[in-house]
């Protein structure tokens, strides 16, 4: 075991948390007699959680920030049912109708960005207010009832990939797009390889590569099959195609770009981060338009799938998606957290509610089990931080230096590209941190972190940028 978590290194984590996911679907699908996993299963599992799973990756950024969004379910119902009554009354095109739900929602998210950094006031607060006040506006402008939406709508929040080319017996589109996924692996795999090469690391053991690409390799193709052999029509759903490109997008945003390094270096510290110059009002400012933007799409895709929009859309959305980011590994102080992460503990969430329903638990005890679940996963990484060992994501996580590149080591442990800046993919801040520095020498290095010590009497450090 120490082997492996040497030479998985940082990609540990994920695996970690696949196999867990893994083996709760293994326990639903003995316990439902193989009801879980079925096409028909899996496309509605994916149909009915995209929302969920969308709002989560937005909520992981602002979570890792420190702060949190009570609003997306608001936020969607309201874009929701605008967007509707734009399309039924005023005649617009269903791309008009997307545009301009995500125009309302950057309106939104700008709104409430601008009370949270150049106000001051908390996220929490801010959000909390604007659950109030969108909830109110959702059912002042639908008059609390319900408006349908066009069909070509429909087709985005529960449609298929559509078929062509001759007859395989499968659904050829959802085949491709399982090759092209699995070339993406092996290129990602051979990509490691030689950058490791050209820095003058030594490549992980072929047998490891072996081991890391065949699991997915057989995930991906195990998944492949599933949903290219569904019911004649049925496919790999367009919100899971959404999904992914929203996953991939925002996975290379928070971890290869100096926006994603600015909101892991606030959310960590942010007097030292403003010290450095980062502009802490920016990314507040960002995160939370950001967050928005998604809630609105994440609202189009739902009314979409339920064909209408109503009074009653987004309730609860905003603790679904907290639920996930927190099961996924977020720190609740701030600075941890990752998209796949978030995505896999959104998954979690989904399957439980999927293995209760197939199962005949009732909805009383669904919500009581998933209670426990996060509040088990949040317990378990306060307490091994209260006593100074590594938190769950820690433990799945850490990286451990080779004995071939230990003299490295301090190079590549706060910047390597597989985990990203100011430790965004590690829960052992110590490991990365260097040594405190003196405050004389903090004044003279304020982008240290020793300069910390100066965050009380340095004005910037209390007002960002």
């Amino acid at each position: 075991m120490t082997a492996l978590r040497t030479h998985f290194g940082g990609a540990g984590r994920q695996f970690s948390m696949l196999i867990a996911l893994a083996a709760l679907i293994a326990f639903f699908q003995i316990a439902t007699g193989g009801k879980v996993l079925t096409p028909s299963n899996m496309m509605n599992l994916i149909n009915g959680n995209s929302h969920v799973l969308i709002l989560a990756i937005g909520m992981v950024m602002v979570i890792v920030v420190g702060h949190i969004d009570l609003s997306v379910g608001s936020v969607a119902a309201v874009v929701g049912i605008i967007v509707a009554i734009a399309l039924r009354d005023w005649g617009i095109p269903w791309w008009a109708g997307l545009l301009l739900g995500l125009v309302v929602g950057a309106l939104i998210g700008m709104w409430q960005g601008w009370w949270v950094a150049y106000i001051g006031i908390p996220g929490f607060i801010t959000t909390l207010a604007g659950m109030m006040i969108f909830r109110g506006l959702n059912q002042y402008i639908g008059k609390s009832n319900s408006v349908p939406v066009p069909e070509e709508f429909q087709t985005m929040g529960a449609g298929y990939i559509p078929e062509f080319g001759p007859v395989t017996g499968f659904n050829n589109a959802t085949l491709l797009l399982g090759i092209a996924a699995g070339a993406y692996v092996i290129w990602r795999e051979v990509a490691k390889r030689r950058r490791a090469a050209k820095v003058g690391f030594a490549p992980d053991p072929l047998w490891v590569v072996g081991i890391r690409a065949g699991l997915l390799l057989a995930f991906i193709g195990y998944f492949t099959y599933l949903f290219a052999t569904g019911r004649p029509g049925t496919s790999f759903p367009i919100p899971g195609v959404i999904l992914v490109l929203l996953v991939v997008l925002y996975h290379t945003i928070t971890q290869r770009t100096k926006l994603g390094r600015h909101v892991y270096a606030v959310g960590g510290n942010r007097a030292a981060a403003s010290l450095s110059g980062v502009s802490t009002r920016r990314t507040y400012f960002f995160v939370m338009a950001n967050m928005s933007v998604l809630a609105a799409f994440a609202g189009m895709m739902f009314i979409g799938r339920a064909r209408a929009s109503g009074p009653f859309d987004g309730t609860m959305w905003e603790l679904d998606a907290i639920a996930a980011v927190f099961i996924g590994g977020a720190a609740v102080t701030g600075g941890i957290g990752t998209v796949t992460g978030s995505i896999i503990g959104g998954l979690v969430m989904a399957t439980l509610n999927n293995g209760l329903q197939l199962m005949g638990v009732g909805s009383d005890m669904t919500q009581i089990i998933k209670g426990l679940v996060l509040l088990a996963a949040v317990a378990f990484d306060v307490y091994n931080k209260s006593q100074g060992k590594p938190s769950i994501t820690g433990l799945l996580f850490r990286r451990r230096p080779r004995d071939d590149d230990s003299d490295s080591s301090g190079a590549t442990a706060g910047g390597s590209g597989e985990t990203g800046a100011m430790g965004a993919d590690s829960d052992n801040a110590t490991a990365t941190s260097p040594a405190p520095v003196p405050e004389a020498e903090a004044r003279q290095q304020p982008g240290l972190p020793g300069a910390t010590q100066m965050s009380h009497s340095t004005p910037n450090a209390q007002k960002g940028n």
